[in-house]
């Protein structure tokens, strides 16, 4: 059987990469039209850092897992083809901000139209509206000249920095399809590749409508449990709780649970602000304004809480920053990844940047490239610098700020930062990662989100 992904981005390559070491039996071929992307797909210097993805690819690739940019003989030859292409907020017309931007899948589709010469199984990845099935099969069916298109939903629950782990052993497996026979009998093709590792009870088939929205649902829920915590933060630093404390507290309730109570600095990635900002276009595309607005409150909540942290570092440099050395130590969303999409770093750079500070920045993973890139600065503006390690970032520093929950970031010596830096020196774990107490016995003016 052979197999091709088109989309070789943080989904596609890793994706593909587990279901080749899983089936060795299966060619798979993933293709993208970045050339320079597939050259690195291709090189020792992968595109995505993800823990444990470079051994993956390492064992299967030139032996059945192959990238190329030759999208049309990858869709000739494959018998199924996976959809993995960027579905970003459309930035004009109707919607803009909100709605998903689908001209990439349709792209696709019509590729696949023009380019197939038998039957094929289409399989959505990319995180998509409800019903962007039906249009896909509008496309191909109206195109179809004696070919039969399936059209299959099977949504990636992948968290970065876990994706390996996560592909390896998934909590659930979601396949969405038409309840045809012919549409059952793609299911089954698509179960069969994920039964080669993954239990059959833990491989869910619905309908396609079901299996497009579960995947939006999801990460709207995800985000609503940070951005409930984080509003729980702000009160306890108010009142003199420890959020912490009462996370445990909450999450020790067998109906609540204890994931997604880390209270921080607000949520970020590619998925859980776009996602939600679809599923409320598409609830006020129905008439349904109450839960559009009850949604849109959990992306307003994390909007305050990043300029909340941004007012209280303002607050405690004594309402200044003009000039200061600022040390972000974090870049990247999350840790154990390069990805820096919607990362809450961003937005507080610009804030500090916005007040004339100096910002000196830190990230194992992240390029000065994509730093720039993010903060719209030119290699030669002076007042962002990359620094090589979190010691010469804080050297002469008025302040240093946690941003990414690097492990790494746990085990420095603070008091080796602390003598590096002007008094007093400020620090502020926006990732509740450190020992604020420990700290503030070194000298530090130390505080975390959510606690006093």
């Amino acid at each position: 059987m052979k197999v091709c992904c088109i989309g070789a981005g943080y989904v596609g390559g890793p994706t593909m990469a587990v279901i080749a070491q899983k089936c060795p039996h299966i060619e798979v071929t993933v293709v993208d039209i970045n050339q320079e992307r597939i050259a690195e797909w291709n090189s020792d210097h992968l595109p995505v850092y993800e823990p444990g993805l470079d051994a993956v690819v390492q064992e299967c690739r030139g032996k059945n897992l192959f990238f190329s940019s030759d999208v049309d003989k990858a869709i000739l030859e494959s018998e199924m083809i996976f959809l993995a292409v960027n579905t970003p907020t459309k930035t004009y017309g109707i919607g803009a901000g909100r709605a998903a931007d689908l001209r990439y899948v349709e792209n696709c589709a019509r590729q696949i139209a023009k380019v197939a010469q038998g039957d094929k199984i289409v399989v959505e990845k990319s995180t998509l509206p409800v019903r962007t099935a039906e249009s896909i099969k509008h496309i191909l069916t109206a195109n179809s000249q004696g070919r039969n298109f399936q059209i299959l939903s099977n949504p990636e629950f992948l968290a970065e920095g876990t994706a390996i782990q996560d592909l390896e052993s998934p909590d659930r497996v979601l396949i969405g399809g038409d309840p045809t026979k012919e549409g059952q009998v793609a299911v089954d093709q698509l179960v069969s590749i994920y039964e080669n590792w993954v239990p059959r009870e833990k491989i869910i088939t619905t309908n396609i409508w079901s299996s497009e929205l579960s995947k939006l649902t999801a990460n709207a829920f995800l985000a609503q449990r940070i951005s409930s915590i984080n509003a729980i933060s702000a009160l306890c630093e108010a009142t003199g709780a420890n959020v912490d404390e009462v996370a445990h507290a909450i999450g020790t309730d067998e109906r609540i649970g204890p994931k997604f109570l880390k209270a921080s600095v607000g949520f970020g990635g590619s998925c859980f602000k776009k996602d939600i900002l679809n599923l409320a276009y598409m609830c006020e595309h129905f008439g349904l304004k109450e839960v559009a607005d009850y949604w849109n409150s959990v992306i307003e909540m994390n909007d305050y809480q990043k300029k909340r942290f941004s007012a209280n570092v303002l607050s405690h440099l004594f309402n200044t920053v003009s000039h200061k050395k600022i040390a972000l130590y974090g870049f990247a969303f999350k840790k154990d990844t390069n990805d820096t999409r919607e990362s809450a770093a961003i937005s507080i750079a610009s804030d500090l940047l916005a007040e004339s500070a100096n910002v000196t920045i830190f990230d194992p993973k992240v390029s000065e490239e994509q730093i720039r890139k993010d903060l719209h600065v030119s290699d030669d503006n002076q007042k962002v610098s990359i620094a090589k390690d979190p010691y010469e970032a804080a050297e002469e520093a008025d302040a240093i700020l946690i941003l990414t929950e690097w492990d790494m970031f746990k085990t420095l010596d603070f008091t080796k930062i602390y003598e590096m830096m002007r008094k007093p020196a400020f620090i502020y774990d926006g990732r509740n990662i450190l020992d604020i107490e420990a700290l503030r016995k070194i000298g530090f003016d130390a505080q975390s989100i959510g606690r006093t």
